[in-house]
């Protein structure tokens, strides 16, 4: 078992989520907002907020490196969405408008550990 504050995988980080119902992932629609990839809801950047989010970089390659943010949206339901940066951050989002979007959602980073404390 990974101690609390110990570096782990994204896929470990990714497991720990699910377990606590952040099951839903969120993508860059066509239309320039983020949608649920399950039930195709779509969200302007004011539905959302950034409880926390999480870097890695490649355990070969720091350039192989990603972001996970950890969101709620206004009805509480909860979600994330993966992002590059480093060498692939270029082609992650392409012409998406993700940069900009991202920047626009509120930040309320909480203290609570969701990975391993209660969340």
């Amino acid at each position: 078992m990974d101690k609390p504050g110990e570096m782990t995988t994204l896929t470990r980080v990714l497991e720990k989520l699910h377990e606590r119902g952040f099951d839903h992932e969120l993508k860059m629609s066509d239309h320039g907002r983020f949608q649920n990839s399950d039930n195709q809801k779509i969200y302007n950047p004011e539905d959302l907020t950034i409880i926390k989010t999480y870097r890695f970089e490649g355990e070969s390659d720091p350039d192989d490196s990603s972001v996970l943010y950890v969101m709620e949206d206004k009805d509480g339901d909860k979600s994330y969405v993966l992002d590059a940066y480093g060498t692939y951050a270029a082609d992650a989002h392409e012409g998406s408008g993700f940069d900009d979007f991202i920047k626009k959602i509120r930040v309320e980073e909480r203290e609570e550990q969701l990975v391993y404390g209660n969340c």
